[in-house]
């Protein structure tokens, strides 16, 4: 097995069907992995958890919570160490995206996009990474954006929030180095997943077709590889950092953008 000797428990947020949450969760299901998946969404991430062990054949269940409660959390931690055992593979995926200018955004924008897409990861790592320390083994991935790396307009604090996520990440490899917990974060550039189609929709209604086709024709110039990514090559990459061929990998901002940034 590629993964591990032996099978680990993978936590992954944001793992409905339509996300590179739910194609991570693939991917470590053919690896060995068992898994807990986590949404907002208690109907879809159940049915989501039945689908994939029926198609796997391997240990998948499904936990509702919300990543920006800490009480939500905690009480995630326990019903998952209870049911299936210790966390030992943590990988954050669940995240909002908001399409304004900075100037038409306001204060409630901020905070929700902070609370989930920057608080979240900070209390599920608070959440799980002890364990991982006393147990002296652990993978903390992260999912942030090249737009954290470079900016972009019509996404400053999503692109704040995702900064945060890289300097947390940063930080705390330092502190879990000794313990032999690992922590990681691997940056997409955009990817065709079903928050990303939503947004396009939207454009596209606002737009009209001639404009966003010209749009569209832009965007993937922008990529060396002139296609846009597709959610298995965000997964491929993290299934690697979670394995112990990437023991000796931790601290680091990987980019998978099709060439998009180059930093």
């Amino acid at each position: 097995m590629d993964l591990l000797d032996s099978p680990r428990l993978a936590l992954i947020t944001g793992a409905v069907e339509g996300g590179i949450g739910f194609r991570v969760a693939q991917r470590l299901a053919a690896e060995g992995a068992r898994l807990a998946l986590v949404d907002i969404n208690a109907d879809a991430i159940t049915e989501t958890a039945r689908k994939l062990a029926a198609e796997t054949g391997i240990d998948v269940r499904g936990f509702a919570a919300d990543i920006a409660d800490p009480s939500s959390i905690e009480a995630l931690a326990k019903a998952v160490n209870d049911t299936m055992g210790p966390v030992e593979i943590l990988i954050n995926c669940a995240a909002i995206v908001s399409d304004k200018l900075f100037l038409e955004s306001d204060f409630s924008d901020w905070a929700r996009m902070t609370q989930i897409c920057l608080y979240g990861p900070m209390n599920l790592i608070k959440a799980f990474a002890p364990a991982m320390v006393e147990r002296q083994f652990g993978r903390i991935i992260c999912l942030a954006s090249d737009s954290a790396r470079l900016g972009q307009a019509r996404l400053s604090y999503y692109a704040a929030a995702k900064a945060g996520v890289i300097a947390l990440c940063k930080s705390v490899a330092q502190e879990f180095g000794p313990a032999s917990v690992t922590v990681n974060v691997v940056s997409p550039g955009a990817t065709n997943t079903a928050l990303r189609q939503a947004r396009e929709a939207s454009l596209l209604a606002q737009m009209g077709p001639e404009n966003y086709e010209k749009r569209q024709k832009k965007v993937v110039k922008m990529y060396p590889l002139r296609r846009i990514g597709d959610p298995d090559d965000i997964a491929s990459m993290v299934a690697y950092i979670a394995s112990d061929r990437a023991s000796w990998v931790t601290g680091q901002v990987v980019s998978v953008n099709g060439g998009f940034a180059m930093p």
